[in-house]
């Protein structure tokens, strides 16, 4: 996240946090040893302004841009578009992604240590297939974190938690599971109960959310399910005029970052745009539907082609494919939330949580002003533009803004459900992602962040946990550290009146 992330309350919509980017800094380059994050650390300091301590740079070098990247970054850096009349010119430069994947390494360790090993085939070869397992073991896995708990941690699965168990103080006493049958049959069992001094809720903003309000806690604040937030996606897609290479690599490996910061937020939300590495497969699905489109009606009597004709049209279609993603900041609103349906249960009998979830005006205004941006993208790149939002079931998220249509898609980037805040009147978590009503209860993830932004959220959680451990560690060694007792000679000459 951008520092000026931190404090989007300023600017007039969502929240401040109740820390800043420098108390969670230290932690973000702990988060990114642990994930092995390739980037450019200077790239980064330059064009998108992070504040990177002196001699710091990432565990492995950039992932390398694409073909795409190169022949995007040809035309439109250096050149100045205006997302409305009248409005602040912004200087375009496409700008390398930071990807927790690992690229090649450097030569020596730095000052802040690299990757943990990995076997040499571990590195990013840009396979274009690692959703969702990357084939090169390059891309970060819980495994490797796993591979390291101590004999005393044990994994429990088939285990679905059904409710936090409290007593009459508000502590936290431990949690009730059920045990979900190996066949995969659908049969209920009997509650059972981990007992604990403290316990972490870390199934992420929905399921964390649904368990606080199946055990009525945390709900002091009535924000509980709140807050929820994500990355509304606008795609804009189209046919570049020459073979640009796309599925190639990761799904994005460059953007341009322009437009996630400065006083514009204050009017429309800001966003982020991604160079998307893998045509037009999110708006319109895999290139075999442009493949079956010319088997029916690609030659030119309106008959399918076939043969050497069909490879060639093919060819020349799929190989000129791009798209934008544009990544939208969304505010936090109470009135999108997570709430319970008791009449629809799970095959475990537990009630489904229930999404309640619209755009505000301002996001709106964001995504308007992110179709005026791309519309100059194409027209700089001499591009042919194909984006539609046609009504029907292939655009849910279809609306009307101005008297314009547009369309957008989730990221599937959940947050704000367990919305962290200074005051246990206005958030259900302090800074250390603790409930204030329950002093031994964390609930971390996402689901704690006051605003979403415009990066991924991955790393701004992974770090959050990381500050969090070092709270929840102390909270157990205050409860658990050994007191000394008084012996008799402490005791002869004290007063026993």
């Amino acid at each position: 996240m951008h520092p000026e992330d931190f404090r989007a309350g300023d600017f007039g919509h969502g929240r401040n946090w109740p820390i800043g980017y420098q108390d969670l800094e230290p932690f973000y380059r702990a988060a990114e040893r642990e994930l092995g994050v390739a980037a450019d650390v200077d790239e980064q300091r330059e064009a998108v302004g992070l504040p990177f301590p002196a001699g710091y740079r990432y565990p492995t070098r950039a992932i390398p841009r694409t073909h795409l990247d190169t022949v995007i970054a040809g035309a439109l850096d250096g050149r100045r578009v205006r997302e409305r009349p009248g409005a602040a010119p912004t200087t375009l430069r496409v700008v390398t992604t930071p990807h927790a994947r690992n690229g090649r390494p450097h030569q020596e360790p730095g000052p802040d240590g690299g990757p943990r090993p990995a076997a040499e085939d571990a590195v990013c070869r840009g396979h274009a297939s690692c959703v969702p397992i990357c084939p090169s073991g390059a891309k970060y896995t819980p495994l490797r974190t796993q591979a390291r708990w101590a004999s005393s941690v044990t994994l429990l699965t088939r285990a679905v938690v059904s409710r936090l168990r409290l007593d009459a103080s508000g502590r936290v006493t431990g949690v009730e599971y059920l045990r979900h049958p190996a066949d995969g049959s659908a049969a209920g069992s009997v509650p059972r109960t981990a007992e604990a001094d403290l316990v972490v809720l870390a199934a992420h903003a929905i399921e964390n959310a649904k368990l606080l309000l199946l055990s009525g806690a945390a709900g002091g604040s009535g924000q509980v399910g709140r807050n929820l937030m994500d990355h509304p996606v606008l795609l804009t897609w189209g046919l570049m005029p020459g073979q640009v290479g796309p599925y190639r690599g990761p799904g994005s490996t460059s953007g341009l970052e322009g437009f996630r910061f400065g006083p514009a937020r204050a009017r429309r939300a800001p966003f982020r745009i991604e160079i998307g590495n893998w045509g037009w497969t999110w708006a319109l699905g895999p290139p075999d539907g442009r493949v079956a489109e010319l088997l029916r009606t690609g030659g030119p009597d309106g008959r399918g082609l076939f043969g050497r004709e069909l490879r060639r049209a093919a060819g020349d279609r799929i190989g000129r494919e791009f798209a934008f993603q544009f990544e939208m900041e969304q505010d936090a609103d109470p009135a999108n939330r997570v709430t319970l349906d008791p009449a629809v249960r799970d095959p475990l009998g537990i009630p489904r949580p229930v999404l309640h979830y619209d755009l505000s005006d301002w996001v709106k205004r964001g995504i308007a002003a992110a179709k005026a941006v791309s519309d100059q993208l194409f027209a700089l790149l001499g591009a042919e533009d194909r984006t539609g939002f046609a009504p029907g079931p292939g655009w849910p998220g279809r609306f009307e803004h101005e008297g314009r249509a547009y369309a957008y898609r989730a990221a599937g980037h959940g947050a704000g459900t367990h919305i962290m805040g200074d005051s246990p009147r206005t958030s259900v978590v302090d800074q250390w992602q603790r409930c204030w009503d329950h002093p031994n209860l964390y609930a971390v993830g996402c689901g704690s962040m006051p605003g979403v932004a415009t990066s991924n959220p991955s790393l701004t959680m992974a770090a959050l946990a990381l500050r969090s451990a070092g709270r929840i560690h102390q909270d157990l060694l205050a409860r658990h550290r050994p007191v000394p007792l008084r012996g008799p000679a402490a005791l002869e000459g004290a007063d026993h009146s």
